[in-house]
């Protein structure tokens, strides 16, 4: 497709999102809850078709040689695509936060003032080897309001098709525009950068979904706000208090359920109380479990089949089955060491000293902090948020799980009884 094409093709879509998203705004919660129950049924009724379009992403995958953290988010099977049509539901049962009243008060003047939810307008979500963050994405958007922009990933082209026929369907079933939530139809590289000059000022926010190299280029060119982290560097400390058994499986899980993830922990940091108690069983149980141990010094000593780690290993994004590993002498210097190397997504401590993760919680200013817990609990449907849009690091209007509610501004409604205001 020409230049010219593209240009043509994107100023089309961005029109026809800002009316959907007009429409939309005034839409009532029953016509969008039904949308999404009935998309999440297609999705069910779907799969065969689903999973054909994923094996042909999967096949192209494989020939281009992607690491297998970017298969392993780019494979859809039965269970996730139930998982996806799930999500949708949760999605419809919760609250619909358009028109819900934040606060109410009065003034001196006889004046009433709310504060009431409104939509952002139009999001454009920009995204790689996720195919579902089509049907999260598109669902959140709609539940909140917002017409919906997605630009998936060459590497999930076939899947994210696939997925959004049946988001049309439900659309259509509830008798809403299906430009309520379109697909960039090419995958041209152009497109993105149409998308985050605003398409002539029809997207009010945009949200990265992937690497390094997507999530900064789309900060550093973007010409609307945007709500994205730039790496999920996540910490996992195991404090003096912490207990073995409890602490292995924290451990094991915050690495291994899937390394691909931005939730997975990157960083583990072992009080040095702890070296003749605790290490070798944490380090053993990754080990057995295929990941690679790059340790510091005392490690290193300790854990044979470790490899020593150097400085750039500690703000390193992994997303595969390897884990630095650090000895830190108390919780001021695990602290440290977080505030120097987090890049703000997420961190855990496993203690028993109430004491201690009070000052865990109250000296680290990352997104999410979890105390008993893996760091793959950072996800807005483990936070009853049904799914996310994204883990957004910034302090500016969103942070942390980016969910229906992230995803709305506010306006205020005055009522008066016939006041003016003196001269």
């Amino acid at each position: 497709m020409n230049e010219i094409n593209i240009n043509s093709l994107m100023a089309d879509i961005g029109e026809r999102a800002k009316n959907a998203a007009k429409i939309l705004a005034t839409a009532s919660t029953k016509q969008k809850n039904l949308a999404l129950n009935m998309a999440a049924d297609e999705l069910v009724n779907s799969k065969d078709k689903i999973l054909q379009a994923n094996e042909k992403d999967m096949k192209n995958g494989r020939e281009k040689n992607l690491s297998t953290a970017l298969l392993d988010r780019l494979m859809l099977d039965e269970k996730r695509i139930n998982s996806i049509a799930n999500s949708l539901k949760q999605i419809a049962k919760l609250d619909d936060p358009i028109g819900k009243i934040i606060a109410k008060w009065s003034v001196p003047s006889g004046l009433t003032i709310e504060r009431v939810r409104t939509p952002l307008g139009v999001i454009g979500i920009i995204y790689e080897s996720r195919p579902n963050v089509t049907a999260d994405a598109g669902a959140l958007c709609l539940k909140s309001g917002n017409a919906a922009i997605l630009r998936g990933g060459s590497d999930s082209f076939f899947s994210s098709t696939a997925i959004h026929k049946a988001l049309i369907k439900g659309l259509k079933e509830a008798g809403l525009p299906e430009d309520v939530v379109q697909l960039v139809t090419t995958t041209e590289r152009e497109a993105v950068g149409h998308m985050l000059s605003g398409l002539n000022g029809n997207i009010d926010v945009i949200v990265p979904r992937g690497g390094s190299g997507l999530v900064a280029r789309v900060q550093k060119e973007a010409r609307v706000p945007v709500f994205s982290h730039l790496e999920g560097i996540c910490h996992l400390y195991i404090h003096e208090s912490a207990k073995l058994n409890m602490a292995v499986q924290i451990a094991l899980n915050s690495k291994m359920r899937r390394t691909g993830i931005c939730g997975a922990a990157e960083t583990l940091l072992i009080d040095e109380a702890l070296i003749n108690t605790h290490l070798e069983p944490i380090c053993n149980s990754l080990i057995e479990a295929g990941c690679e141990i790059r340790g510091d010094e005392r490690v290193v000593k300790i854990i044979p089949q470790s490899k020593e780690a150097n400085e750039l290993d500690w703000s390193t994004e992994y997303l595969d089955a390897i884990i630095s590993v650090k000895i830190v002498s108390g919780v001021e210097a695990a602290i440290s060491h977080i505030n120097k190397y987090s890049s703000g997504h997420t961190e855990s401590i496993v203690a028993e000293d109430n004491k201690a993760v009070e000052k865990f919680f109250k000296n680290i200013d990352s997104a999410i902090l979890m105390h008993n817990a893996s760091t793959q609990f950072a996800d807005g449907g483990e936070f009853g948020m049904g799914a996310e849009i994204g883990i957004a690091t910034g302090k500016m209007h969103a942070r942390g799980p980016v969910g229906v509610e992230q995803l709305t501004s506010f306006k205020y409604l005055v009522h008066g009884s016939g006041q003016v205001r003196p001269r």
